[in-house]
Parts: structure tokens; C-alpha cells; sequence
């Protein structure tokens, strides 16, 4: 059975920092892209971050500069550090896991509520 279960949301106020766990079981976790979305009330559920299989990369430009994706395999864990943060990244996040092979299942966490507010 495969489980994301995401930690370290919280309030926090504008300016400061995060950090935020997705523990991956039940998958070989080298396996697959690691990505963190979230969704604001109303709002789509957006990426905020991915890192690939091979490590690379890539964030939305709205938190570029402000947050870092990474990856242990041999935690199985994805983190994402949010430094700087905006009242505007309110929302809940969630983890996601894609195989790096097209046609496999893609899997989701529960989400951890972020509010950034003073």
C-alpha cells in the first residue's frame, strides 16, 4: 500500500521559514519524481516544485529563490525548505510521486495546512 504522509505545516508569520517532510512507503521511492503542489482556497491546485529521479529541479516562478526542493532515497523522504514566505503562500501543500515511466500510477499525500499570516 502506497502512503505519502506530508509533516511541518503550520502558522507562521510573513518572513519567516518552513519546512516541510513527505515520507514515501509502499513505492521505491529512486524510482520516481518527487513533487510538492498546493491549493489555496478557490484557487487550482498549482506545483510549487519537482525534483526528478536524476535530482534535477524546477520551481514555479513565484517561489523561486524562496523555496528548495530535495530529495534522501535512503530516507525516502522529500523536503521542502520555505524561506521568505508570503502571506500569499497560504494553502494547503501536497506531495506527489511520478514515476519517472509514463503510464505508471501517480500517487498523492494527505496535504499539511500552511498559513502565513501575522
Amino acid at each position: 500500500q502506497v502512503q505519502l504522509a506530508e509533516s511541518g505545516g503550520g502558522l507562521v508569520q510573513p518572513g519567516g521559514s518552513l519546512t516541510l517532510s513527505c515520507a514515501a512507503s509502499g513505492v521505491t521511492f529512486r524510482l520516481y519524481n518527487m513533487g510538492w503542489y498546493r491549493q489555496a482556497p478557490g484557487k487550482q491546485r498549482e506545483l510549487v516544485a519537482v525534483v526528478t529521479t536524476g535530482g534535477d529541479t524546477n520551481y514555479a516562478d513565484s517561489v523561486k529563490g524562496r523555496f528548495t526542493i530535495s530529495r534522501d532515497n535512503a530516507k525516502n523522504t522529500v523536503y521542502l525548505q520555505m524561506n521568505s514566505l508570503k502571506p500569499e503562500d497560504t494553502a494547503v501543500y501536497y506531495c506527489n510521486a511520478d514515476h519517472w515511466r509514463p503510464g505508471f500510477n501517480d500517487y498523492w499525500g494527505q496535504g499539511t495546512q500552511v498559513t502565513v499570516s501575522s
